[in-house]
């Protein structure tokens, strides 16, 4: 390797002996590589130890390896290299030789890489001593893609009937009928599937990956955290990786590690949608053609040990030309990193420096939903997330229409539930259903031949808001008496899928009844929800008419765009928002009413558009002389329009955010929103309405209706 090194392969003659040279160091170091790769595939043969999860060797195995590397069965390196047999007298050969076909098996198929044997002039100077790192730099686009083995992708060409079924619960049941008539197809699903769990349990079990090896292990991520291992400690890496690295869950400790001690230097965040205009295919072409126009990746740049310049950022790229404008690319701190996600210190999503110093201002001033970065959590509202029903581990309790009247002997009841002799079954409420303020936003419709999506959407009509009886017709039902549920019942929820570049990313409503799956979270107080009523007593207790327009707000929308990277506005992104403290809106004034008030009213009118919500109504005071609930509003577009457009008004004031050009700015950022009222309207409406509404209320008029 020095002598190769010292070549400059400038003339034809070096590049000749260069080659040379490296097939007799590739013929040197095949054989330390191949007993590298026999024991690593040793590893990857050990199972799951049920008490501790973990892979560990049995004790014959532990034996059988023992008796190998100490020669009994003759030289370990050449039996593993296959330049000698196995001593078939030696004491448990048989079993050795079963166990080392296995092992060369695993080698083949997954060509172990030895760095320090594929680059051993990397690693130690010439005259033997060891060197303090690796490589200058590394840089690469690894894999994007998840160590998971996909049930549905798997089958849908093999077995598309296995693949088709609607239910996963339905799936696994086709899968095991498969085992039990002996069908090879089982066989090979079988291996596939050990096979992509020998290696994330590898990639947990070893040292190797102690930062980015938890839940939904993928690729590139093992390449990150390797890379940075593999440089000296003035070494750099520059990957392109899934924006995930910066934003998920599971890269968290990670990202943290690198963004709040100084070793970020860039994270340039693209989406795949656009690039420059190529005049060759006169078209707009995305970096990716064969990725998602809405996926989103990074140039990330990071060094192994920590520097004090500010990390250079920049978020939504759509074209590298787009780096040249200081207003698209700017510095963040590492302070910056903390302020935002206090406790993941992952990276917000600021599309320029406007957005960057709007939302310092605000998180400065204003406490997230939990604070867990001094350990104990710091809580402005007493709440925790719930989800009830997972789609696809609970499928087995979920029944269709057609289930429960065939097998379960149900007959429809009010309020879209079914009676039968082992009980009530109550509507499986998901996040398809569900708009802002409205829970009657869609029904369900299934299509068997869609592979992915089967369930999807079907927006309600005009007509069936304005009917309080209609209810929308959901995919599952749910049986109450099993899963302790209440029919009359209702609970604040929010939309799990979503995307920054949706008409709105955060949106929430009230929901009847508590059968609720995974897409459709619940935030449930952790001593009830204050009662509203005008006469109700001040008990301490949030507010759920206050909260739930907070969520639905466009300022907590903004904020939140900030940080979704994904389709997923997971938990630790929403406890990691700025909320208003309920005792700023009790004591906020608008001339004779309080912030509070004006919330409240407004909230209720447009949640309480059908008869299954009069508990909800009831909790807020909705009722008549005797206690029953009041008549439903009347469902009016318009109407609804101008309410929410106040609730804007009112937490801008909230939030500390009043200049006009700031207000602006922000419903800009909703461009989808904008060109939907522009065709509508002739004017984005939304804006307008609350710009009038904001002065009107400074004026301390809550009840002026401005003639927008």
């Amino acid at each position: 390797m020095q002598q190769i090194e010292a070549l400059s392969d400038a003339e034809l003659s070096e590049a000749v002996r260069s080659a040379e040279l490296w097939r007799e160091v590739q013929e040197g170091t095949t054989p330390l590589a191949e007993f590298l790769s026999l024991l690593r595939a040793f590893e990857w043969l050990a199972p799951i130890d049920a008490k501790r999860g973990k892979a560990k060797q049995t004790k014959a195995q532990r034996a059988l390896i023992a008796s190998w590397l100490t020669g009994i069965y003759g030289n370990p390196v050449a039996i593993a290299a296959g330049q000698a047999k196995v001593d078939e007298a030696a004491t448990g050969a048989d079993a050795f030789v079963e166990l080392l076909g296995s092992a060369r098996e695993v080698a083949s198929d997954e060509r172990f890489l030895h760095w320090q044997v594929a680059f051993p002039g990397v690693w130690k100077d010439w005259d033997g001593k060891d060197r303090p790192g690796g490589f200058d730099a590394l840089i690469g686009n690894p894999p994007w893609d998840r160590m998971r083995l996909e049930q549905v992708e798997w089958f849908a060409l093999r077995r598309p009937e296995i693949a088709q079924a609607t239910r996963a619960a339905d799936r696994r049941r086709m899968m095991r009928e498969l085992e039990e008539e002996g069908d090879p197809l089982a066989a090979d699903f079988r291996r596939a599937f050990d096979r992509v769990a020998a290696a994330m349990r590898t990639a947990r079990g070893g040292k190797q990956y102690p930062l980015l090896s938890g839940g939904d292990i993928n690729l590139y991520s093992l390449f990150v955290e390797r890379a940075l291992a593999l440089v000296k400690p003035e070494g750099v890496i520059g990957l392109l990786t899934p924006s995930g690295i910066a934003s998920d869950r599971n890269a968290a400790r990670f990202f943290r590690s690198v963004a709040t001690t100084g070793r970020l230097r860039v994270l340039y965040d693209f989406e795949n949608r656009r690039t420059r205009f190529d005049t060759e295919t006169q078209s707009a072409s995305p970096f990716f053609p064969h990725v998602h126009a809405s996926f989103k990746f990074c140039a990330f740049i990071a060094g192994r040990s920590a520097g004090e310049t500010p990390a250079s950022c920049g978020f939504f790229l759509q074209d590298v030309s787009e780096l040249e404008d200081e207003n698209r690319r700017f510095a963040l701190t590492r302070t910056d990193f903390l302020y935002v996600n206090p406790n993941t210190g992952t990276a917000p999503v600021f599309l320029s420096r406007h957005d960057a110093d709007l939302a310092m201002r605000v998180y400065r001033q204003t406490p997230v939903l939990i604070n867990r970065a001094s350990g104990e959590p710091v809580t402005a509202w007493p709440l925790r997330y719930e989800t009830r029903f997972h789609m696809t581990n609970d499928s087995d309790r979920f029944r269709g229409r057609k289930q429960l009247e065939e097998d379960e002997g149900a007959w429809p009841v009010a309020d879209n539930c079914f009676d039968s002799p082992t009980g009530a079954w109550l509507p499986l409420h998901e996040g398809k259903t569900v708009q802002a303020f409205d829970h009657r936003a869609a029904s369900i419709v299934v299509n068997p031949h869609n592979l992915r999506r089967p369930a999807q959407p079907r927006p309600a009509t005009a007509e069936q808001h304005r009917d309080p009886a209609w209810l929308p017709r959901p995919q599952y039902w749910v049986n109450a008496a099993e899963n302790g549920l209440r029919q009359r019942d209702w609970q604040l929820a929010f939309k799990d899928v979503t995307a920054p570049t949706n008409i709105r990313s955060m949106i929430a409503a009230i929901i009847p009844t508590a059968a609720a799956g995974n897409t459709l979270p619940l935030l449930v107080p952790e001593d009830g929800w204050a009662l509203e009523a005008p006469d109700a007593p001040l008990d301490g207790k949030p507010r759920v008419s206050f909260l739930l327009a907070n969520l639905n707000s466009i300022m907590f929308d903004y904020l939140a765009r900030q940080k979704i990277h994904g389709q997923h506005l997971n938990w630790y992104i929403v406890e990691q928002l700025p909320v208003i403290a309920q005792a700023l809106a009790l004591d906020t004034h608008f001339g004779p009413c309080t912030a509070a008030e004006v919330i409240q009213s407004a909230v209720l009118e447009l949640t309480y558009t059908s008869h299954d919500l009069a508990p909800f109504a009831r909790h807020v005071g909705h009722i008549n002389d005797v206690g029953e609930a009041l008549p439903p509003f009347p469902w009016n577009p318009e109407r609804r329009q101008r309410l929410m457009a106040k609730l804007d008004a009112v937490f801008f004031h909230l939030y500390g955010i009043t200049d006009r050009d700031d207000i602006r700015h922000i419903y800009s950022t909703f461009p989808i929103l904008e060109r939907r009222e522009q065709a509508t309207h002739g004017q984005y409406l939304t804006r307008n309405l609350c710009l009038a509404y904001l002065n009107a209320l400074t004026a301390g008029q809550p009840d002026a209706e401005p003639d927008v």
